[in-house]
């Protein structure tokens, strides 16, 4: 059975084989059996196959997916595309395993691994899997980003609250009363009017001490 086929994996939902067929796949693999079978296979899936050995320091644009052959010769690649969640899917096409190997594969930031010789039977997991777990990753990143502002704009609310509290003798409330009503007539978030206030207090301190 094909791996392009639509009941090839029943779990697979229309959306996502489409948007395989859709990928702008590049394989960094020497043009050797296993790249041939490779490049052969992510066709028949619909990929958009671009294949470089070796591997380029920039890729094609909107690349999505790389497949990169990592070998003995090849270990001491560097790119400014390894390891960046914003950046492609890389899945590591290994023939040999060994610490430095595998050390290898988690520092080039790959996402899934796939072996040598290379099959058409588990590719099309391999791409799936390893697409959901970037995917997750991004995902988890963005909202640890979000919750870190979330927490930094608490924090400069509460500091520009003493500030006011220590300047103006009042109290907590009438503090963050005094933000809100300051951000609103501004048209501005409470923790970008706190933000001001601690910025100025900074500057007004500077020599102070």
């Amino acid at each position: 059975m094909e791996p392009d086929s639509d009941h090839a994996k029943p779990g697979l939902t229309s959306a996502q084989l489409k948007n395989l067929r859709q990928l702008r796949v590049v394989v960094c693999h020497p043009d050797d059996a296993d790249g041939q079978q490779l490049i052969q296979q992510l066709r028949r899936i619909g990929c958009h196959v671009q294949a470089f050995w070796p591997p380029l320091p920039q890729l094609p644009e909107l690349t999505e997916v790389v497949f990169l052959a990592v070998r003995p010769d090849s270990i001491s690649m560097s790119f400014d595309w390894f390891g960046g969640d914003e950046g492609p899917t890389i899945i590591a096409v290994v023939n040999y395993e060994n610490p430095t190997i595998v050390e290898t594969v988690l520092r080039v930031g790959a996402k899934a691994t796939l072996p040598s010789p290379v099959r058409s039977f588990g590719l099309l997991s391999v791409l799936v899997v390893a697409r959901q777990v970037h995917s997750d990753l991004k995902q988890q990143k963005r909202q640890l980003r979000k919750l870190g502002g979330k927490v930094l704009g608490v924090r400069r609310v509460e500091e520009a609250k003493n500030i006011l509290m220590r300047s103006r003798g009042i109290s907590e409330t009438v503090a963050y009363n005094l933000l809100r009503d300051q951000a609103m007539s501004k048209r501005l978030s409470v923790e970008e009017v706190a933000l001001a206030i601690v910025s100025a207090n900074e500057i007004m301190s500077i020599g102070k001490q």
